[in-house]
C-alpha cells in the first residue's frame, strides 16, 4: 500500500518575500499521519493557523494565498506545495514568520533540494488519493481548465498564449505524464516570469517589491533580460505547469486524472479544484494497494536519500 509521508527532520528555509521584499524564514517540521499541510504565522500573537484546503485559498492575484476570515494571509504557497506534491509529502507543519513563503529563486527547486537533503519518512497510514470519475470544467472567457478520468496517474496538458517574441519562440504547449523524477529534472527549476513594463505598476500597488532578476525571468519588449537566459527552452509554459501542480495540491490529496488547460492561472486552477470537490459524483477517495513485487504505484514520487520507515 502507498503510505503517507512527512520529512525526516526539520528544515529551515530562508529567503526574500516576493511581495514585501523582506527577509522571510519558513521552518518545515515533521508531522504525524493525518495532519495534512498546516501553515502557521509565527510572527503574530496569537499565532494564526491555516489548514491547507481549496477553500482556504481566497486570493489569487499574482500568487496563491491562504487567507482567513480576519484577512490574515500567507502568500506564495504554490511553489512549496508543488515541491511537496512531487515528494509525496502529505503531512507537514510549515511555520513562517511573515505573510508569505520565501520566493527563493522563483521556482520549486530550492524546496526540493533542501527537503531532499533532510530526507523523507513513510508513516504507518495509507496515502489518500482523489480519483477523477467524471469530467469537470471551469471557464472564464476564452480561458479554461478541466479534469477528466484517465487510466492511472496524473496526466497534464497545458497551453499558454502570449504574443511576446521570446515566449512564442520557446513553445507554449506542454503535455506530460507526471512523475517525481520528471518534475525534479524537467519542471522544478522553471521560474516565475514577468514583463518589465508591468514592474512599475506592481511596485505602485505594493506588489512584487522583492522581485528581481535573481528570482524571476524578466522580459523586455523583445527578449529575456536575465543575463543567463532560460533554464529550459520552454521555461515559461513549464512554470505555468508548476503553478498548476501546486494549486491542485491545495486539496492536500493527490489527484489521479487528466488535467488540461488553456491560458489558466491560479484563479482558474482553484476554481477547478473547488468545482471538482463540490461534486461528489465526479470523484472518489482512493487508496492504492501496491504490488510489492513490482513496486507499482499510480504516481512515482521522489524518494530522496532513501525512504525511512516510521
Amino acid at each position: 500500500m502507498t503510505m503517507q509521508r512527512t520529512i525526516s527532520k526539520t528544515v529551515r528555509v530562508v529567503g526574500i518575500g516576493l511581495h514585501s521584499g523582506h527577509k522571510v524564514t519558513a521552518t518545515l517540521r515533521p508531522a504525524p499521519a493525518g495532519t495534512g499541510l498546516v501553515f502557521t504565522r509565527t510572527d503574530l500573537d496569537p499565532k494564526v493557523v491555516f489548514h491547507c484546503s481549496a477553500d482556504a485559498v481566497r486570493d489569487t492575484q499574482l500568487c496563491t494565498a491562504l487567507v482567513n476570515a480576519d484577512g490574515v494571509r500567507i502568500s506564495t504557497v504554490e511553489h512549496l506545495s508543488a515541491a511537496l506534491f512531487a515528494l509525496g509529502i502529505d503531512n507537514l507543519y510549515i511555520d513562517v514568520d511573515a505573510p508569505e513563503i520565501p520566493v527563493m529563486d522563483g521556482s520549486a527547486y530550492p524546496f526540493i533540494y533542501q527537503i531532499t537533503q533532510a530526507g523523507v519518512k513513510e508513516l504507518a497510514a495509507p496515502k489518500h488519493f482523489i480519483r477523477v470519475l467524471k469530467p469537470v470544467k471551469v471557464q472564464d472567457g476564452d480561458k479554461w481548465a478541466m479534469l477528466e478520468p484517465c487510466a492511472s496517474g496524473l496526466q497534464m496538458s497545458l497551453t499558454i498564449d502570449f504574443s511576446h517574441p521570446a515566449i512564442v519562440a520557446s513553445g507554449q504547449h506542454i503535455d506530460i505524464t507526471f512523475s517525481g523524477d520528471l518534475f525534479r529534472d524537467e519542471i522544478s527549476k522553471a521560474r516565475t516570469f514577468c514583463f518589465l513594463k508591468d514592474v512599475e505598476f506592481m511596485h505602485a500597488h505594493n506588489l512584487a517589491l522583492g522581485g528581481s532578476l535573481d528570482n524571476a525571468v524578466v522580459l523586455d519588449d523583445y527578449t529575456v533580460a536575465n543575463e543567463e537566459g532560460l533554464r529550459y527552452s520552454n521555461e515559461f509554459v513549464k512554470h505555468k505547469l508548476l503553478d498548476a501542480i501546486g494549486d491542485l495540491y491545495m486539496a492536500n490529496r493527490t489527484i489521479l486524472g487528466r488535467f488540461s488547460a488553456y491560458k489558466t492561472g491560479h484563479h482558474l486552477n482553484n476554481m477547478l479544484l473547488r468545482e471538482l470537490l463540490a461534486h461528489q459524483e465526479c470523484w472518489e477517495p482512493a487508496e492504492f494497494v501496491e504490488d510489492r513485487s513490482q513496486r507499482k504505484s499510480p504516481l512515482r514520487f521522489l524518494a530522496p536519500l532513501g525512504i525511512a520507515g516510521v
